[in-house]
């Protein structure tokens, strides 16, 4: 038998070394768990309740949406102003003017240009963007306007790369433009990121062998299979959803003691 710690007792020793201040023990939690998780946790919010949840279990990061019964859309003024003010923790916010498809002509482009302006004056950190052509590729035009646009954001790109005809191809294409696109939220076009293992090895291969944007794993994770998922493909980045929200419903709200255990099982 091994004389190794168990997990839980190693986290709650190590609280110690942090002084008892104003927030408690929570707090000194928070901050145990983001010094110690290098794998980063991203947390899908619709408003500052969410938002305050998710960073006080220790996400890392937030995608801020609303209308998630469509997949998410842009989030309004008031939502992203508020998200902002209330965490610390960098907020993307989804650029999405409708829930129809991912191919945009220019009466989409105008909202979208209106909306990256307001984006970057409420001190967002960045934009979540995805799009297409009819034929299922990168369109390459719309995202150089997007990116010239949102400079100073950054830029995830989202899972419309899911639709994409032939996901290297969409992979290398977008590995043109890694200094702007830091990372891509896929599931390995499978409906569920558990049933796109294969995939998501071979898309982070690739992320290693053009040293391109990161690959947010997500689509289905939860408490219950992040730990068997990660073993098997070792992202550097995991996107949740429902999966950390109470009864695994976005109706309910942020469940703080998901995202902890999530954490606990990245270590």
């Amino acid at each position: 038998m091994t004389n190794r710690p168990l997990r839980g007792v190693i986290f709650f020793k190590t609280l110690k070394r942090f002084p008892a201040k104003d927030n408690g023990p929570l707090r000194r939690l928070e901050i145990y768990i983001r010094e110690r998780v290098t794998v980063k946790i991203e947390v899908i919010v619709e408003n500052a309740r969410d938002a305050m949840a998710a960073e006080g279990a220790g996400a890392h990061r937030l995608e801020l949406v609303s209308a998630m019964s469509e997949g998410g859309l842009t989030p309004s003024y008031g939502a992203i102003k508020t998200v902002v003010e209330a965490v610390s923790i960098p907020v993307y916010v989804m650029l999405r003017p409708h829930g129809y498809h991912f191919c945009y002509g220019m009466k989409e482009w105008e909202i979208m240009g209106e909306d990256i302006r307001m984006i970057k004056r409420l001190g967002a950190g960045g934009i979540v963007f995805g799009c297409l052509t009819e034929e299922g590729q990168i369109d390459e035009k719309m995202l150089s306007m997007v990116m010239d646009a949102a400079a100073g954001l950054g830029i995830t790109f989202h899972r419309a790369f899911d639709e994409a005809v032939e996901q290297e191809a969409a992979y290398r294409t977008l590995s043109k433009y890694s200094g702007a696109i830091e990372r891509i939220l896929t599931s390995g076009g499978a409906a569920k990121a558990e049933q796109g293992i294969e995939q998501l090895q071979k898309l982070i291969a690739l992320k290693k062998q053009y040293n391109g944007p990161e690959i947010l794993v997500g689509s289905g994770l939860n408490v219950h299979n992040i730990g068997q998922i990660h073993r098997l493909i070792q992202a550097d980045e995991y996107h949740f959803g429902s999966g950390v929200r109470k009864r695994h419903a976005f109706k309910n709200a942020v469940d703080p003691k998901a995202i902890r255990q999530i954490a606990q099982n990245l270590i």
